[in-house]
């Protein structure tokens, strides 16, 4: 199951309010994929990497991406065919 837990780097802004918001993220090659929208933010845990945080479903090229923010400070997505 942690094999499909891959830590990723966020680029991220907080607003005056508090709220955490993830702009874009760098895959394990080395792209970087713009979010164009964050839909909804929950706390969740992760049935196909383990681990539970706060899930941001994001929007990155037209599909629905899950993104979490751990505990720790750490962000973490799922590997595909997870």
């Amino acid at each position: 199951m942690e094999g499909y837990k891959v830590y990723v780097d966020v680029t991220a802004e907080f607003s005056a309010e508090g709220v955490l918001t993830p702009k874009s993220f760098r895959w394990t090659d080395g792209n970087v994929y713009e979010i164009q929208r964050v839909k909804d933010v929950r706390r969740a845990a992760s049935l196909k990497a383990g681990g539970v945080g706060m899930r941001y479903t994001c929007v990155v090229n037209g599909r629905d991406s899950y993104l979490y923010y751990e505990d720790n400070n750490m962000w973490f997505m799922e590997r595909a065919g997870a």
